[in-house]
């Protein structure tokens, strides 16, 4: 299995527009953090999770051709946004409609702000997409098999999901030991920390350590990083050697 970090950026993206911090003036190509998404590549299975605003960039900047679902963990904008562009791969795979995997509430959001997609008498051009619900058991998408994790984001319910022995936890700040023991045994796990100050709705850095020193993975990445949480190497520095920051591009393989 291959995993490629598409975006790991919060809801602003880094650089924030208008900022001059050093971090958002950084020439250090690191310090670009598109919002929050990731590629899984599974033998002959290609899936995404989460289309954010910078959705079709990063689609060029992977060079991806073939896609056969969509995952989401919740209906924030910068997670969701992107969606219209999926129908590049309805054009690519000859008309065939788009796999997209929400839970309920999420759903209603997609139809909500997307509801040109989902009308009976649709605008010619508009994404072809096949909606499917996510509960709380395993399923497969792209044939590629997810166990939901339940994280809060706050007070908002979010899906996050283990593939195998990797595990990919953004928009969390709380996680309960029935969900934690969802991720014994990783062999890596991808898990937010916007910044070193502590925050409602998300891990900050010294939370999100705690919990990678508690679930114990052999390697961890920190996401959904804000300009807060200071240049890429310069933070690398205060990690413990099995955690980094994860940055755009970022490639691993299990």
């Amino acid at each position: 299995m291959k995993v490629t970090v598409l975006g790991s950026g919060t809801s602003q993206g880094v650089p924030v527009i208008g900022c001059e911090c050093n971090v958002c003036q950084s020439t250090d190509e690191k310090d670009y953090r598109r919002r929050c998404s990731i590629l899984v590549e599974k033998d002959d299975s290609t899936i995404v999770i989460d289309t954010g605003p910078d959705f079709r960039e990063q689609m060029l900047r992977a060079k991806v051709k073939k896609l056969d679902a969509v995952v989401f963990t919740h209906e924030h904008k910068d997670h969701v946004a992107g969606l219209d562009d999926v129908r590049a791969f309805n054009f690519l795979n000859k008309g065939k409609e788009m796999e997209v995997f929400a839970t309920e509430r999420v759903q209603l959001a997609l139809k909500r702000e997307f509801e040109y997609i989902f009308v009976d008498n649709k605008y010619p051009g508009v994404p072809k997409i096949h909606l499917n619900n996510i509960e709380d058991d395993v399923f497969t998408a792209g044939g590629i098999n997810l166990l939901p994790i339940n994280v809060m984001h706050y007070k908002l319910p979010v899906k996050c999901f283990r593939i195998g022995n990797f595990a990919y936890v953004t928009d969390a700040n709380f996680i309960d030991n029935t969900e934690k023991k969802k991720l014994e045994g990783l062999d890596v796990l991808i898990l937010n920390a916007l910044r070193k100050e502590k925050h409602i709705s998300h891990f900050n850095l010294d939370e999100a350590l705690e919990l990678i020193k508690e679930i114990n993975p052999k390697q961890a990445y920190l996401t959904h990083v804000s300009h807060l949480m200071g240049k890429h190497a310069e933070t690398e520095k205060e990690l413990p050697s099995n955690v980094n920051i994860a940055y755009d591009g970022l490639v691993f393989e299990l």
